[in-house]
């Protein structure tokens, strides 16, 4: 497959994802088309950051495996993550480019893991959310250093990964603020076409009733009238 066909694919099925699990599978996807073990998404250390189990928001790396990591304290070790920091350019890392790169051999605690885990490189990509958050997608293996042309296919697929990630959270967050049942009727209704009288007539409740509801509704989603109101709740999947 060349690579615009495989780009259109996984960014596809990225986009698509309606929940955390479908979003894991399409990075997971993307990780094994370009040979990698792999994928997190995290938020961009700060700092004060010790840990890296904290940061991640969703990976496939073994539980185990970051127990150790922070157990050593392996992210300070970490020259990507660093340089990462500094800036938006994709920030690669392996066993052997380390000593490369800063003329001092890994520690003892990193080659162990890198071993018994299999994982030897891997890169990182720092993209800008919606809300000017920086997350960072990284793919992890023991493969070569990707291609130039890799890299930027990566970069684009991660900016995908970003903006679908954030869409879930998005519709996480909206349904946070749960229509109560009642509510949600009252919008399926209204979404038929039907006036307060008439949802009023269905459900046995005054039009006063029935306002109410929505005008509830229309806070809970943050709209301005009953248009924008199933708009959203269509949206976010609220009801059909």
């Amino acid at each position: 497959m060349i690579s615009v066909e495989r780009q259109l694919l996984l960014s596809a099925e990225l986009s698509s994802a309606e929940s955390r699990v479908a979003f894991m599978n399409a990075m997971s996807r993307v990780r094994m088309a370009f040979g990698f073990s792999h994928a997190t998404v995290m938020k961009m250390p700060v700092p004060a950051d010790i840990l890296i189990a904290p940061l991640i928001l969703e990976t496939t790396l073994p539980q185990q495996f970051l127990q150790e990591y922070d157990r050593h304290h392996l992210l300070r070790e970490c020259t990507a993550v660093a340089r990462l920091k500094t800036s938006l350019m994709p920030q690669s890392w392996s066993v052997t480019e380390a000593l490369e790169r800063t003329n001092r051999q890994p520690s003892a605690a990193m080659l162990s893991l890198s071993s018994r885990y299999d994982l030897s490189m891997g890169i990182l990509f720092s993209v800008i959310g919606l809300d000017g958050q920086r997350l960072v997608t990284r793919y992890d293996g023991t493969r070569l250093r990707p291609s130039q042309s890799e890299i930027n296919e990566l970069g684009m697929l991660s900016i995908q990964a970003v903006e679908s990630y954030n869409e879930l959270r998005r519709r996480e967050n909206a349904k946070g603020q749960i229509l109560s049942e009642r509510e949600l009727e009252v919008v399926r209704w209204t979404a038929q076409g039907k006036t307060s009288v008439e949802i009023g007539q269905i459900l046995s409740l005054s039009d006063h009733t029935v306002n109410a509801y929505l005008n509830n509704a229309i806070k809970k989603l943050d709209c301005v009238n009953r248009t924008q109101l199933v708009a959203k709740a269509i949206r976010l999947k609220l009801i059909t």
